[in-house]
């Protein structure tokens, strides 16, 4: 326990300090051109440091309990505690409390401080280049009335809520489709105008109308919701309640939700699966080998294929978000089992 405990503190170090200078690495160049002073930069790199905690806490549980056990198995000491009639798997379940209290570590970092973290380091940039607040913007905004389609890749509202400007629209109503690179909704009119759109009707050719066309749209025009990733647990289940949500947006935040219970998880998932493969191996090369294929699949898995699956709807949200954590406890059980 009390080495797998210390090389958990040499792992929580190791990453930290490498995600941090790949952080200052890609930072220091926009501070210096801006002339940020000394007091901005390492304010935000401390408003970053939470985001990087969230992955650093998960991360060196593998690390720790491989290279532990490894150095165990090196100096034969698993199997002078097999001989003396004690269960390998015994070693790992004293494991499960420490690295329990991770996961309750990890589910109040990504709710609580990673959020305002995020907020303090956008709001920092901010200052730094001298921007204002930014303009609420939605992405990928989509209304399908009866026997219309309306669609904008970015709406960016005033603070007032009145109107808002389209970029990338598309309006479909009956065969004729209107398309234009930008376009105004206004909301106490109930329109958009689209700016120069170019008109298509099946069998004639597209038509670039040189004049603004101005469409119904009985659509409320809303603040956009916050960004998920900088919104606490609170906030997001009062958005998911609220009932505005639609689409890929609900989705998203469905899968932000349930991936801080299920990140909450994953160490104690990880302790099982590292554990038993852990008492597997017989050197340090194969711990170091396990220990790559572990952290390259949960990235994977975490970071790029899982989130995507969920936003594009292939994948219900709940079961992206835990499904990681749930193939590594099935990886767990199977090598327990082996053990066993």
């Amino acid at each position: 326990m009390r080495e797998v405990l210390q090389m958990y503190a040499v792992g929580l170090a190791l990453f930290m300090v490498l995600q941090m200078t790949d952080i200052i690495a890609s930072s220091v160049g926009r501070a210096l051109q801006t002339q940020a002073s000394f007091g901005q930069f390492l304010t935000a790199l401390l408003a970053y440091s939470p985001t990087l905690l969230s992955k650093t806490l998960v991360v060196a549980v593998p690390f720790s309990i491989l290279l532990a056990l490894s150095r165990l198995q090196k100096d034969s000491e698993v199997k002078a505690i097999a001989a003396a009639g004690v269960r390998p798997l015994n070693l790992i379940w004293p494991l499960m409390l420490p690295f329990a209290l991770v996961g309750l570590l990890v589910f109040w970092n990504a709710g609580t401080l990673m959020p305002a973290g995020l907020e303090k380091w956008e709001a920092t940039w901010r200052t730094i280049y001298g921007n204002g607040q930014p303009i609420p913007s939605q992405d990928r905004y989509t209304y399908a009335p009866q026997g219309g389609l309306y669609y904008a890749g970015r709406v960016e509202s005033d603070t007032q809520g009145r109107s808002a400007r389209l970029f990338g629209v598309m309006v479909q109503r009956g065969n004729e489709t209107l398309t234009a690179q930008t376009g105004t909704w206004d909301a106490q009119t109930r329109t958009w105008q689209l700016d120069m759109p170019w008109r298509t009707v099946p069998g004639e050719h597209p038509q670039q109308l040189m004049t603004g066309v101005t469409v119904p749209q009985d659509d409320t025009l809303k603040r956009p919701p916050p960004d998920p990733k900088k919104t606490s647990n609170a906030q997001l289940r009062a958005e998911l309640a609220g009932g505005d949500l639609q689409g890929e947006t609900r989705r998203v935040y469905q899968y932000t939700l349930a991936s801080r219970y299920a990140d909450s998880f994953t160490p104690l998932a990880f302790a099982l699966a590292a554990g038993a493969l852990g008492l597997l191996f017989r050197s340090r090369v194969a711990a170091l080998g396990g220990l790559i294929v572990f952290v390259a699949l949960f990235y994977v898995l975490w970071f790029y294929l899982m989130p995507q699956l969920a936003r594009v709807g292939a994948v219900q949200p709940a079961l992206a978000a835990w499904t990681p954590s749930l193939l590594f406890l099935l990886i767990g059980g199977v090598l327990a089992w082996r053990l066993k």
